[in-house]
C-alpha cells in the first residue's frame, strides 16, 4: 500500500530524507514518517504423503499455468492460519503440519508472499468458486506445470532443495 495522505490526520505526505531509509513519505502535521506497506499474503505448497503437490488453476491468475494455493492475510490472523485456511477454502484440504520456507516479494502486485509447505493426507480436492481446476501432481511433474520464474516455481524449488 502506497500512502499519499497520512493515515492518521489525512494531510498530504511529502518526501523527507530519513537517515538510512532515504526519501520516505512524511507527515508534517504529525511529524512522523509513514512507510509504504506491501500487501501480505501466503503462498502454500500443499504436499501429501505420496509426494504429490496440489496444483490449481485460476483463470483470473493465468489461463495456461497452474499455481499454488494463495491468499491475503486477514486482520487478526497469523500467516500460518492464513495458509491453512486458504488450503481448506480453495481445495478442501485440512493440513496437519505446516512449515515456513521463505518470503518472496512480488513487485508486479506489490505483495509480500510468505511461502509455506503444508503437509496433508491425500483426499479428493474440493474446489471453491475461485478455482477452475485442481489436481494432485507428483512433485517431479509439478515443475513442468508451473510458470518458469514464478513465485510458485521458486517456492517449489526452495522446498525441493531443503528435502
Amino acid at each position: 500500500m502506497k500512502f499519499i495522505h497520512c493515515p492518521h490526520c489525512g494531510d498530504k505526505l511529502v518526501p523527507k530524507n530519513i537517515g538510512d531509509e532515504g526519501l520516505v513519505p512524511y507527515c508534517s502535521v504529525c511529524d512522523r514518517p509513514v512507510f509504504n506497506i506491501p500487501y501480505a499474503c501466503t503462498l502454500t505448497l500443499v504436499v501429501n504423503e505420496l509426494g504429490e503437490v496440489a496444483l490449481i488453476r485460476q483463470s483470473y491468475v493465468s489461463q495456461t499455468n497452474y499455481v499454488l494455493v494463495a491468499g491475503y492475510i486477514k486482520s487478526g490472523e497469523s500467516a500460518e492460519e492464513t495458509a491453512l485456511r486458504e488450503a481448506q477454502e480453495e481445495i478442501g484440504v485440512s493440513a496437519h503440519t505446516i512449515r515456513f520456507i521463505k518470503s518472496y516479494y512480488y513487485e508486479k502486485r506489490d505483495m509480500l508472499m510468505l511461502g509455506f509447505v503444508a503437509f496433508a493426507d491425500k483426499c479428493p480436492l474440493s474446489m471453491s468458486v475461485e478455482v477452475d481446476a485442481a489436481e494432485w501432481v507428483p512433485l517431479a511433474e509439478a515443475t513442468g506445470r508451473l510458470k518458469e520464474g514464478s513465485i510458485a516455481m521458486q517456492l517449489l524449488q526452495d522446498y525441493l532443495s531443503t528435502n
